[in-house]
């Protein structure tokens, strides 16, 4: 059983889609697409860079989702294999605009235009210096609550993402996530490090980008997607549009349950999936796996020689 996985935010790099775009029609026609509904040269931008633009949020969101396209779209145009060869999707954070995009929720066009308005939205929610993220490292989902309610002293802090065993990410007010890290430090997690954000993404301090989310959900168009995503929110296949849209919002500001949707996947009373498959540009799912679950296969699709194994593979 397989399931397509789609990356989030720090898979970028420059250089990203162009060895698909020089391969396939069916890839460089997606960037096309892209580049058109933004009325921007954004694949020039991550051919050539520089990186600290291709990392700008606004960039990077359209962008992932765009190399994560051009992979599903070469994989069907030129390999027969389209999204039905799974059971399920789905995607971190903006990576599940990429699943609802290749599940056919939304045309590539709206979801373009709606991650260009998130990372924008996202980042304009909190002035710069008022919010900070942090991760801890060999810490449990209780470790990270307790550090929480410690910051929670001096303001806002959040779990902001669950994204694997022992790999949590915290996100708040800069001082109140600062004393959090401090004290897991002291109390027996393994490391505990702030990081380098441009915003502090997946808490309360969002709710400005949330309600721009909202109102762009409001007035797109969303179908029933071609096989269940497993979303964010949830950690739970959904396949109701107006449930996939009030999702989306309350992921903005939500907890990335990332660990939790791929053991509901790999579980057997749930997905039962044994191999996982993460179209686009990194490899970050894919080694978060091992430390989820033990025993399932994951393969990056990011070149033309992946592509074209992955797709022998699947029909032999």
């Amino acid at each position: 059983m397989l399931a397509f996985i789609f990356p989030g935010q720090g898979s970028q790099n420059v250089g990203m889609g162009t060895e698909l775009a020089a391969a396939f029609p069916s890839a460089k026609a997606v960037f096309e697409q892209v580049d058109d509904a933004l009325e921007q040269n954004l694949f020039a931008l991550m051919g050539n860079g520089p990186i600290e633009e291709l990392t700008l949020t606004e960039n990077t969101q359209p962008a992932l989702m765009a190399a994560s396209m051009a992979a599903m779209a070469a994989l069907k145009a030129e390999f027969g294999v389209d999204i039905s060869a799974a059971k399920f999707a789905a995607g971190h954070s903006l990576g599940e605009y990429s699943a609802l995009c290749a599940a056919g929720v939304m045309t590539l066009p709206d979801t373009a235009r709606l991650l260009k308005l998130r990372g924008q939205s996202m980042q304009k929610a909190a002035a710069p210096g008022v919010g900070a993220m942090a991760a801890l490292l060999g810490a449990s989902l209780e470790d990270a609550q307790a550090a929480c309610e410690a910051g929670s002293a001096k303001g806002l802090c959040q779990i902001a993402n669950d994204n694997a065993t022992g790999q949590i990410v915290l996100s708040g007010e800069t001082a109140a996530v600062e004393l959090a890290a401090q004290y897991a430090q002291e109390n027996g997690v393994k490391r505990a490090m702030m990081l380098q954000v441009s915003a502090p993404f997946h808490c309360d301090l969002m709710q400005p980008a949330a309600r721009a989310m909202e109102e762009a959900l409001a007035n797109t168009q969303m179908n029933a997607p071609l096989i269940p995503i497993v979303n964010n929110i949830q950690a739970a296949p959904v396949s109701d549009p107006d449930q996939l849209r009030k999702d989306l919002v309350a992921q903005v500001t939500g907890r990335v349950r990332w660990r939790e949707s791929v053991e509901w996947m790999a579980a057997e009373q749930g997905g039962g999936i044994t191999q996982f498959a993460e179209p686009g540009t990194g490899k970050v799912l894919t080694a978060m796996l091992r430390r989820i679950v033990k025993g399932v296969d994951g393969t990056t699709l990011d070149t033309p020689e992946k592509l074209e194994n992955f797709a022998k593979a699947l029909t032999a």
